[in-house]
């Protein structure tokens, strides 16, 4: 699967601690800066376009889990 630079390291930040929450504005400053000037939404985006490559159904998630009005974590297996 191809991810572009952004997906691969937002995808790893989820994964570097998997079943923790991570809020969108924390992902928004890891992945982007401090500075940058954006929505939430942008983050949004970029995990639908991660789950679609993963084939993720976003209802039953198996690997991003969102967590409503917070963010989003990794699913550890059960």
């Amino acid at each position: 699967m191809e991810l572009t630079a952004l997906e691969f390291d937002l995808l790893a930040l989820l994964a570097s601690d998997p079943g923790v929450v991570m809020r969108r504005s924390a992902l928004l400053d890891r992945l982007w800066g401090p500075e940058f000037v954006a929505d939430d939404h942008l983050v949004d985006v970029h995990v639908a376009n991660i789950r679609r490559k993963l084939g993720d159904d976003p209802a039953s998630p198996r690997f991003i889990e969102t967590v409503r009005g917070v963010g989003y974590r990794l699913r550890v297996p059960d």
